[in-house]
């Protein structure tokens, strides 16, 4: 069996997938998470063989929770489900240690194929997501310029993320400066707007 953690915030969609998963004779989902704290709590509890986390959630995103992952439950393998994604967020991804890169489109069974492949050791990358992302250009932020920005879009303070990434304020200060310099942003909150526009998140 493989043994899949199933993380998304939309419940919804969260309850579908397991649901349909569930009909796969060789996937057993052992663990949901509806955040990325979620996600990585519940990784470490039940240890599962493939992630399959969407990009976008509270706390952490699918990427941070993925390079984290690599290093805390190195036998688990992530994969991202996402409804839009840029340039950034593949070469975030795929620099992470992420084998799997999918749009919500896809269908159930194929998923399920993905996660064999990843499960496997494959890789898969949606051919849609990949030229969007190349279309976009290329990202003049470090990486963890980008993850710095990640955790400042919805206004955490400073304090919080340098918590959650295990960094000094001081320095997580300075990734936000410098990534803002780089993209023409008078403050954080519109630095990681301009990124998000562009595909660089």
């Amino acid at each position: 069996m493989i043994r899949v953690l199933l993380a998304d915030d939309e419940h919804l969609i969260r309850g579908a997938l397991a649901s349909l998963l569930a009909l796969e004779d060789d996937i057993l989902v052992v663990a949901e998470a509806g955040t990325g704290d979620e996600a990585l709590a519940m990784a470490r509890a039940h240890r599962p063989d493939v992630a399959v986390l969407d990009l976008q959630m509270p706390g952490y995103d699918g990427v941070s929770v993925a390079a984290r992952l690599r290093d805390t439950v190195p036998e688990c393998t992530s994969m991202i489900v996402t409804s839009h994604a840029g340039a950034g967020a593949l070469k975030r991804a795929l620099g992470a240690g992420v084998r799997g890169f999918v749009p919500k489109t896809v269908s159930a069974r194929r998923l399920a194929e993905i996660i064999r492949t990843v499960h496997t050791d494959g890789r898969y990358v949606d051919h849609e997501l990949a030229a969007d992302a190349i279309a976009a250009g290329e990202s003049p932020l470090t990486p963890r310029e980008a993850e710095m920005l990640s955790l400042a879009e919805d206004g955490v303070p400073v304090a919080e993320i340098a918590s959650r990434a295990a960094l000094s304020p001081g320095t997580v200060r300075n990734y936000l400066s410098a990534a803002a310099a780089k993209l023409g942003a008078e403050n954080r909150h519109m630095a990681a707007r301009v990124a998000r526009e562009r595909g660089w998140l």
